[in-house]
């Protein structure tokens, strides 16, 4: 596993999604306040339902702009809160395709293409 991720999501169907072909993951969508949490952090961003650069890693790294803390689990997920914009966001079993374990924190840095 790596130790910081990359991806690229993008608007399809009004949805942000990702695709991750390397592990397995096709219009991936973000849901239930993770997707809130993405259009808060794009607003400045030009065409970013185009695709943006979503930077992501367990552990602090230099230049990570948002910090996400982790709250609990449900049944088939785990919610996470920002203190930056005061939301609660939900990440699917997917997370697991890039931690072995439920990270406490994520630290991600967000950019344009």
């Amino acid at each position: 596993m790596n130790a910081i991720n990359i991806i690229k999501p993008y608007k399809y169907l009004n949805m942000w999604v990702f695709d991750d072909p390397k592990v397995g993951l096709i219009q991936e969508p973000f849901v239930s306040g993770a997707d809130i949490f993405l259009d808060k952090v794009t607003e400045s961003i030009p065409n970013a339902s185009d695709g943006f650069i979503l930077i992501f890693s367990s552990s602090y790294f230099p230049d990570a702009n948002f910090h996400l803390e982790w709250i609990k689990s449900a049944e088939v997920g785990n919610w996470y809160y920002s203190k930056e914009f005061n939301i609660e966001g939900w990440l699917c079993p997917a997370l697991f395709k890039y931690f072995d374990n439920i990270p406490s924190n994520l630290y991600l840095k967000i950019q344009s293409l």
